[in-house]
């Protein structure tokens, strides 16, 4: 099942690469960065908890060798930004991750799963920058829930146990949990960093922004047994003006089967 393209970097090397990204942003600056070549894309890869941008590597390389732009930004509080991570993080310091690349215009945004709660609310602030919205096997809030309030009962349990105990961050879940194919599962567990907890039950108010953008896109992974994406999808499946995959992998399908996962994310644009 696995679709790779070379061996996994280490974390050392993911660290390095994104230092020397940054360097080359203050170069060239942000507007620069922010249009995609003649005729391409741009794409905004948005990772679930306890991931970063590296968890997308496989699909934005292929993605910009088909010509698109592509920006994979990391959370505060996990992955290289770690180290930012301080009492007040919470979901509106992830949508601002988001929201913060004002130059952005015209863009494809895809969220992974727990990142579905973060461009439900990425969309109320940027609806007219948004040309196309992707959930990938993620949650699908509705207006005044909580990633917790969505969660199967021992998830939720444990969040807001973790949290009633003083507790800053959730613990990654590990690779074999997400069926991640075996090759990879080492990879993605030393690359996996603690998530901020507030961001997991803190409620979205959402007022339809989603539900305007002009294409509007469901993706499953069939290979990870969960109610809550199911449910998502089988809702938005019957609704008007929403477009549903399936893909026969784990839950992070973009580390599994990138090759697929292109193929579906230009297929969902056009």
């Amino acid at each position: 099942m696995a679709d790779n393209a070379g061996p996994p970097r280490t974390r050392r090397a993911v660290l390095a690469s994104a230092a020397a990204g940054a360097g080359a942003a203050a170069v060239s600056g942000p507007a620069a960065m922010a249009q995609a070549p003649a005729g391409g894309k741009t794409f905004v890869l948005v990772a679930g908890a306890w991931h970063g941008g590296w968890c997308w590597r496989r699909v934005s390389d292929r993605l910009e060798r088909k010509g698109h732009k592509v920006f994979s930004p990391t959370f505060t509080g996990v992955g290289e930004r770690s180290h930012l991570l301080d009492a007040k993080t919470n979901l509106a310091t992830h949508v601002a991750d988001i929201v913060k690349w004002e130059d952005l215009n015209d863009i494809v945004l895809i969220g992974h799963s727990y990142a579905g709660v973060v461009i439900s609310v990425v969309a109320e602030q940027m609806q007219g920058r948004i040309a196309s919205i992707v959930f990938l096997d993620a949650f699908f809030p509705e207006n005044g829930e909580s990633l917790a309030d969505a969660a199967p009962p021992p998830a939720r349990d444990a969040i807001l146990g973790a949290k009633q105990r003083g507790a800053t961050t959730i613990p990654p879940r590990s690779a074999a949990a997400s069926n991640v194919n075996e090759k990879d599962r080492a990879w993605v567990d030393a690359m996996c960093t603690p998530h901020p907890i507030d961001t997991l039950i803190d409620k979205v108010t959402l007022t339809g922004a989603r539900e305007r953008i002009a294409k509007r896109s469901y993706i499953r992974a069939r290979g990870y047994p969960q109610p809550v994406f199911d449910k998502a999808y089988d809702k938005l499946e019957a609704s008007a003006g929403w477009r549903v995959y399936e893909m026969p992998c784990g839950h992070d399908a973009m580390v599994d089967m990138p090759d697929r996962l292109v193929e579906i994310l230009i297929d969902a644009v056009t």
